[in-house]
């Protein structure tokens, strides 16, 4: 990713809840997320609409020194319910004033057949910096395209909906231009111990699955204040 995201590839604490793994399941309780092995992700393509897309998917202000990243699969029912339940309080509360950045990292798992597909079509979108209008309707309209044999016409629809070049939006999907940066995204978070989504990384801390909000600010106010204090 630009802007200088890197995971640790420490041990990180970790909250089981519910979440999407490449089993299917929700991942057992644990005090620690292990650590997987991965490929090391290429440098940031100088492609421009791949650049532009890498750069859509962050969101808050560029000053904030806290990080929250967000693992996660579009297809995920879990990665649903949080965005449903969680991300607007989140979002009102620490990105809209300028406390965190957030950052979506593509996450889609095998066992979901059109994960991939709708990754592309989001990045695609973020290169015409309509990353989060797209996130939103890909998770508001996911038990309309989730068991398709091919989304292609739910992506096109939202692409018209949040006002995509869609002649534009279309090469793009068609180059497949945008799959090594998704890639790269799975690799990095599985180096990082991402098994599952949604997974949240916050400083040297994960929480994995459908996290309650209170988890996520406990954790998010943590490290502000850590944040704060080295700053001074």
């Amino acid at each position: 990713m630009s802007n200088k995201v890197n995971f640790s590839a420490a041990v990180y604490a970790a909250m089981a809840v519910l979440a999407c793994s490449p089993s299917g399941s929700a991942p057992p309780a644990s005090d620690t997320a292990p650590v997987t092995k991965a490929t090391a992700a290429a440098p940031a393509p100088a492609d421009p609409q791949v650049t532009a897309a890498d750069k859509g998917r962050i969101a808050g202000d560029a000053n904030a020194k806290t990080w929250l990243i967000v693992a996660s699969d579009f297809q995920c029912p879990f990665c649903k319910q949080w965005h449903d339940e969680s991300y607007k309080l989140i979002y009102d509360e620490y990105v809209r004033p300028g406390k965190i950045k957030v950052a979506y990292v593509n996450f889609p798992l095998n066992q979901h057949q059109n994960a991939m597909p709708a990754a592309e079509a989001a990045m695609c979108a973020s290169a015409q910096g309509k990353f989060w209008p797209f996130h939103e309707a890909l998770f508001a309209t996911q038990k309309q395209w989730e068991t398709l044999p091919s989304p292609a016409a739910v992506m096109d629809s939202i692409a018209g909906a949040v006002g995509l070049d869609k002649a534009a939006w279309n090469q793009c999907l068609q180059s497949g231009k945008m799959k090594p940066l998704i890639i790269a995204d799975r690799d990095r978070s599985a180096s990082a111990g991402v098994q599952s989504t949604p997974s949240f990384l916050i400083g040297g801390r994960m929480l994995i699955g459908a996290v309650p909000p209170d988890s996520l600010r406990a954790a998010l106010d943590a490290e502000i204040a850590k944040n704060s204090a080295a700053a001074h």
